[in-house]
């Protein structure tokens, strides 16, 4: 199962010994059927997309819970098993999200959509609630990084 699994740039870089990165169990985003019904008439690339934005806007959380983290957005797509992941299941929630039960290990990622560099000052407006920095942020395209070049992406 394909999830999107908000994350901060710092995570990436967690290990000193050398061991590989795994990234903690946490709420992740993926299309679910509550989202195919939210979004009937929407393609599996749209609901694909509507996940990875809703993912995304958890990446903003994690980011203003971080401080000293890189302050740009990070959503990570990565292939676990149908059983690493539980539906939510509250109305009051994104329909694509769903809970991660199981670590995710970097091998399983496969590849990265964060922040330009220059959307930065937007994400540090917005973690203080800033509305119009928000509104900004939503309106930007993250940028795609193949698995192989994360440790690439500029911070």
């Amino acid at each position: 199962m394909r999830i999107y699994l908000p994350a901060t740039l710092d995570e990436l870089d967690e290990t000193t010994d050398g061991a590989p990165v795994v990234l903690a169990p946490r709420r992740a985003h993926a299309v679910t059927a509550a989202l195919r019904a939210a979004l009937p008439e929407e393609d599996d690339e749209e609901l694909e997309y509507a996940a990875q934005l809703a993912a995304a806007d958890d990446a903003l959380l994690l980011v203003a819970g971080r401080p000293h983290a890189p302050q740009l957005r990070l959503v990570l797509s990565a292939d676990v098993p149908e059983t690493a992941v539980a539906p939510v299941g509250d109305d009051d929630v994104a329909p694509s999200l769903v809970e991660l039960r199981a670590p995710v290990p970097l091998n399983d990622v496969v590849c990265g959509h964060v922040d330009e560099g220059e959307a930065a000052e937007d994400l540090a407006l917005a973690v203080t609630g800033d509305e119009a920095a928000i509104e900004r942020l939503t309106e930007r395209d993250l940028l795609w990084y193949d698995v192989t070049e994360l440790g690439d992406i500029p911070r």
